[in-house]
């Protein structure tokens, strides 16, 4: 396993966050996960649920992601107290995944989805189709995609072009949650009015 929490699928989610990859932080909390888990005895299953539970977004990104939609009142929607129980007790109501299922590095940094673009290399496109693209089509709802990041949104778009999902489930224009996007708190003020209005019209209907 390359990346350990990017092996389990919750098939009924209704809520779907996409990443780019995964980091060097999540990867190694995802291995010390496993690891201890291992060395505990646990199953499988038990084993790759609680990697996922551990290292989706862990850190700063995490608490950026759920501070933003809170204020978009996703909870409201999905009949919660607070958008942090999508990450622990109600975690059967999220998905989180990546694009590419595996580490990226460039000059030994994260990959962050540019140079190259995505959607521009054949190479690492051959992962998106054979992952991200499989993964969906196991997904027993139409739930609420939420793409981190351009580089996301571009291969959704892609998706909506070839009619394997519908524009209206997906929340464009939503930050990318990282400390290290510097625009991000400029660009949510200015597109949550837009955002608010895409998850009122997706709930009206699913």
């Amino acid at each position: 396993m390359l990346c350990s929490h990017n092996e389990y699928l919750n098939k009924k989610a209704k809520i779907l966050i996409v990443g780019i990859c995964p980091g060097w932080t999540q990867t190694e909390i995802a291995f010390r996960s496993v690891k201890s888990d291992l060395d505990n005895n646990l199953d499988i299953d038990s084993i790759l649920k609680n990697c996922k539970e551990a290292a989706r977004f862990a850190g700063s990104m995490r608490s950026n992601l759920i501070l933003m939609l809170e204020k978009l009142l996703i909870s409201k929607y999905l009949k919660l107290e607070s958008v942090k129980q999508l990450f622990h007790q109600d975690c059967e109501l999220l998905h989180t995944t990546s694009l590419i299922p595996y580490p990226v590095f460039i000059n030994g940094k994260n990959y962050t989805g540019h140079t190259p673009e995505i959607v521009d290399s054949s190479f690492l496109m051959k992962y998106v189709k054979e992952h991200f693209y499989e993964e969906l089509n196991q997904l027993e709802n139409k739930p609420l995609i939420i793409p981190l990041g351009k580089a996301v949104e571009d291969v959704l778009r892609i998706m909506i072009n070839d009619n394997m999902i519908c524009e209206k489930q997906c929340l464009f224009g939503f930050p990318h949650p990282s400390g290290a996007n510097g625009h991000r708190k400029e660009q949510y003020i200015n597109n949550k009015n837009k955002l608010k209005e895409t998850i009122q019209d997706y709930f009206k209907f699913n």
